[in-house]
This record gives structure tokens, sequence and C-alpha cells, in this order.
């Protein structure tokens, strides 16, 4: 599996032969403005929420790449009338079979709004399932007691996490989140882009490693593999 990171929560995940980016936010991201957005490929746009911070850039890729946007059902809604019509609905604790695997949506404890205002939706994770990975896309999100039930769906090879505190979970709440999904390979996420989210990375590296985790604290643009262990 291979992943490049494109700031703030916005990940572009290759497996399965498919690429599968989350959360499209980096033209309006002062952290990601060295990057092309007409240069990113998809296949799919999977959208945890409706937040400007997640959604800015996702009707423009959408529309050059064709890539089928995997929203909740409000989303859905919203990106057709912007024109965006490859899409698919879908809604908390539902799956669906696509070319590259099977997507569960879990639960995210946060809000959800559009750019515009208009009703978001309830947030959600991802939980991505097929014959070579599994991982689990957590958005936006608290530290919340349904993710002890992911690991009575798959093993988990890896796990995104928020850790920028204030608006979602913090790099503590994300040790105890490890704890409960079993999956002690995790990507930090959500982190840096504004002050309020702003973290002390060798602090959170310390913390990860006095709880024997390993956790991958991303550059822009970077780009890294990650191994399979199911």
């Amino acid at each position: 599996m291979q992943v490049t990171y494109y700031g703030h929560s916005c990940f572009l995940v290759e497996t399965n032969g498919k690429k599968l980016l989350f959360d499209p936010f980096i033209s309006h991201n002062e952290l990601a403005k060295d990057i092309d957005i007409n240069s990113i490929e998809a296949d799919y746009i999977l959208q945890s929420h409706g937040h400007a911070d997640h959604i800015a850039d996702t009707v423009a890729i959408a529309k050059r790449t064709n890539a089928k946007v995997v929203c909740c059902y409000e989303i859905h809604e919203w990106l057709n009338k912007q024109g965006v019509s490859n899409t698919h609905p879908m809604n908390i604790g539902g799956k669906w079979q696509f070319d590259f695997g099977t997507v569960k949506c879990l639960a995210a404890q946060h809000s959800s709004a559009m750019p515009d205002g208009s009703y978001g939706g309830n947030p959600m994770g991802f939980l991505v399932m097929n014959n070579k990975e599994n991982f689990y896309y957590a958005g936006d999100t608290a530290l919340t007691m349904d993710m002890k039930l992911i690991p009575m769906w798959c093993k988990l090879d890896a796990a995104f996490l928020p850790i920028g505190d204030n608006f979602t979970m913090d790099a503590t709440d994300a040790v105890l989140a490890s704890n409960f999904i079993e999956c002690d390979n995790i990507i930090a996420m959500h982190f840096d882009t504004f002050g309020y989210i702003k973290i002390d990375h060798n602090s959170v590296e310390t913390l990860f490693k006095n709880a024997n985790k390993k956790i991958k604290i991303p550059n822009i643009k970077e780009t890294f593999s990650l191994q399979a262990s199911h």
C-alpha cells in the first residue's frame, strides 16, 4: 500500500490497483500551496464530512478525474448540485463492495456542514478492506467506544487518526484509540494546519514510543509504503 500525504487530513492511498483520495483540502491550505491539484489523479474520493477544510478541492478534482465520490447521502446530494454526478451515497453502518475492496462507514463523533452552510449530514470514518490490506481512516472524531467494534470486523494493518486536539482527539486519546482498534501502526492527520491544532512532534513520537506503538507523522508531499501484516 502506497500513501502520499497532501496535508491536513488529505491522503492518496493506492490499494489493489486503485487510487483513493481522502478529504481533499489542498489549494486553500497554506502549508500545501506548492501542490498543483491538477496533477493529482484519483479513481475514488472518500469524503468523511462537509467542512471546508476537508472538501475544498473535491468538486474540482472530481470533475477533472471523474473519480467516484463516496460520501454520506447529504453530501452526495450537495455534490450533484455542484455538477458532480459520479457519486456513491452511503451512511453509518453500511458497507459496499467496490472494485478495490469493501468500504464500511463508521461513526465519527464530530459535526458537519457544507461550505455554503447547508446541512452536511453525519460525519463518518471509513474502514477499507480487501485481500491485500485493511485500514481505517477515522475522519475528524473524538475518541469513542465504537472504535472497539473494528477488531470484530477485521485485523487492521494501519489506521489514520487525528491528533491535533481542539477540534478532534489529541495524541493521548489517539494512543487509546489504537488500543481500541488493536492497531499499533498509526498515521497522524489533522495537525499543524492552523494555530489551534499545532503539535509538538517530538512529544507525540515519545508518547507513542512509550506505549510501544509506531506513529508516522508525515511531511506534506511525502510518499511512503505500508506493509500488510494480515
